[in-house]
């Protein structure tokens, strides 16, 4: 039972937890795994390099490729141009992780400075941090923000409608969540509990409905708490942003700007809220200034040590930030423009609604038929 030199266990950490597993030692713990092998492992002779890629050519092969994705919550199968996997390349890029010195890191900040630009003019927010993991991150650490900047205990309202990976994340983080009730696939945002700090809407939901986020934020707003919308930032290139519909905090998972589905990672989250909350942001963010010789530089600002090496102090455990799958989502941004981003938008809600024509045409049924949708709705099955 001797605590290993680089983990923080002690024998107290250790002996709490053999207990609650109901064991004595820590060997306890493999009783049930075989003993070793006596003799030799019947395996095939060694391939070389070219025969083993050979034979794993021949199983790729096996899969039915070519096919539509309609994965859906979050994750999104669009076409992506080629200069953003060329521009994300780069070797000056793939080793981007802390740029603690400023003067030797102002390509990687400039990426981020320009990322949060991106999220927040999509989101209608003056402020956002320099990407959080994914978007169940940047929800859960939404819901510790608005405790933070409220001074009540980490509870928030919910919508049944709110993604359920994202509501297990927040709850993983052991945020009390209460749940909105909706009705025909919209949230019922008339009943808020008072003592929440945070009211979540998510728009378009999980069912890929429309909601109504300026109404979460006044029922928010009325008992004191935060209005955190959660919205596919494509979406918000034909909706009104968040941040102009009285939300405080704007969250969301970056993936279908840009970023290939990646067998579900790594992605990258948004953050943004309005300037008086800036201090309350996890993670980084980074800032515009000048040197000494006047010339244009890129620093993180706003941001105590804390964050890293003292934890018990930091506003959240997020300490870095996903530099190169941001970079993703900016290039796309900038290549696509508004005009380009409203299209991917229009074309991906006209093709959906053409679907949902042809599913009913067909002997399905919409779940919701009444309620307004972009790219996603739910059948029923006949």
């Amino acid at each position: 039972n001797r605590v290993a030199r680089f983990t923080p266990h002690t024998e107290e950490d250790i002996r709490e937890m053999l207990d609650a597993i109901g064991v004595d030692t820590l060997d306890d713990l493999f009783a049930d795994v075989s003993p070793k092998l006596e003799g030799e492992l019947d395996l095939p002779p060694t391939l070389s390099e070219y025969e083993a890629l050979s034979d794993v050519d021949k199983l790729a092969n096996k899969n039915v490729t070519g096919t539509p994705i309609f994965l859906g919550a979050g994750a999104y199968d669009r076409i992506v141009p080629s200069a953003v996997g060329a521009v994300i390349s780069r070797g000056e890029f793939l080793t981007s992780y802390t740029p603690y010195q400023p003067e030797i890191s102002q390509g990687v900040l400039y990426s981020i400075f320009e990322y949060q630009s991106v999220i927040s003019e999509l989101t209608g927010c003056e402020i956002s941090n320099a990407s959080v993991y994914d978007g169940a991150s940047a929800v859960a650490e939404a819901a510790l923000m608005t405790a933070r900047q409220t001074k009540r205990d980490p509870k928030v309202a919910v919508p049944a409608t709110l993604n359920p990976r994202y509501r297990e994340v927040i709850e993983t983080y052991l945020v009390e969540t209460v749940e909105l009730s909706h009705n025909s696939g919209t949230t019922n945002y008339s009943e808020v509990p008072e003592d929440v700090s945070g009211v979540f809407v998510q728009s378009p939901n999980y069912y890929g409905i429309v909601e109504d986020v300026a109404a979460a934020s006044e029922a928010a707003h009325a008992v004191g708490a935060l209005a955190v919308a959660v919205c596919d930032p494509i979406s918000l290139a034909v909706l009104e942003p968040p941040g102009s519909l009285g939300a405080d905090v704007a969250v969301g998972e970056a993936q279908p700007l840009g970023m290939p589905l990646l067998f579900g990672g790594p992605y990258a989250g948004y953050m943004a809220t309005r300037e008086e909350f800036i201090r309350q942001l996890p993670g980084r963010i980074t800032g515009e200034t000048v040197d000494q010789d006047s010339r244009l530089a890129y620093v993180l600002t706003l941001r105590a040590r804390e964050q890293d090496i003292r934890r018990a102090r930091a506003n959240s455990n997020i300490c870095t930030n996903q530099a190169l799958t941001a970079l993703a989502p900016t290039v796309y941004a900038a290549l696509m423009g508004p005009e380009g981003l409203r299209e991917v938008a229009e074309l991906s809600i006209s093709k959906a609604h053409y679907l949902a024509e042809k599913l009913q045409e067909a002997g399905f049924g919409l779940r919701y038929p009444e309620a307004p949708f972009l790219w996603e709705f739910a059948v029923e099955m006949p």
